[in-house]
């Protein structure tokens, strides 16, 4: 017998004919500078951390808000900046605010009462730790030299240290299971409870026949 011959393309399209390998060295991407990107990046953040000390690495407080959308309204992450009402009720103005290193956003509005007090508590937190360093005046010339400000007295604070975010973890409660639970039956209480709504119009129906016929005798 014949072999069956191999099934062919349907319709009438192009023959495959593409050129996979030619000059395949001038067009691929690598990414062997990935280890040396990371090695500049790490310097790069050392430099960054040395300039702004003895200021926190993190930059500015920032809130804390709940993400969008209804699938991730629950869950929390920091956010732009303290809306105007949050400094006001904190004891700030924005410009003091902001001179100690906390985010402002005035655009944002308050429509949580918990949310708006838990960021007034945050600022207030806040501003019991905050370490002010004062300004070192220049001296004139001829004068004496300034005095240089306690910064080495000051640790810096690193990623992911001012303030984070802590997340409570909900306490389950252990107990026995009792006899009764174990005899219940979510299934057929469902189906209970499905059959009394089927039969809550007939029910009706039939208990004001009888009040009808118990008014005429």
């Amino acid at each position: 017998p014949t072999p069956p011959r191999p099934a062919m393309t349907r319709h009438n399209n192009v023959i495959p004919n593409v050129h996979f390998h030619k000059k395949w060295q001038t067009r691929v991407k690598t990414w062997f500078n990935q280890p040396a990107r990371a090695t500049r990046r790490a310097a790069a953040r050392q430099l960054k951390a040395a300039k702004v000390a003895p200021r926190p690495v993190d930059g500015a407080l920032r809130p804390v808000v709940h993400c969008p959308t209804q699938r991730y309204h629950a869950r929390t992450r920091l956010g732009r900046g303290f809306s105007l009402a949050e400094v006001k009720a904190a004891g700030m103005g924005r410009a003091a605010a902001q001179s100690v290193g906390v985010a402002v956003d005035h655009r944002r509005r308050n429509l949580s009462v918990d949310a708006f007090e838990a960021n007034v508590l945050r600022l207030k937190e806040y501003k019991g730790k905050v370490v002010v360093l004062k300004k070192v005046k220049k001296s004139k010339k001829g004068g004496a030299k300034p005095e240089k400000a306690p910064v080495e007295d000051v640790a810096q604070l690193g990623k992911g240290m001012l303030m984070p975010i802590v997340k409570e973890v909900a306490k389950v409660e252990v107990r026995k299971i009792e006899e009764e639970e174990k005899k219940f039956s979510a299934y057929k209480q469902i189906r209970v409870e499905m059959m009394n709504v089927r039969q809550m119009g007939p029910r009706k129906k039939r208990a004001d026949e009888e009040k009808l016929k118990d008014e005429n005798k």
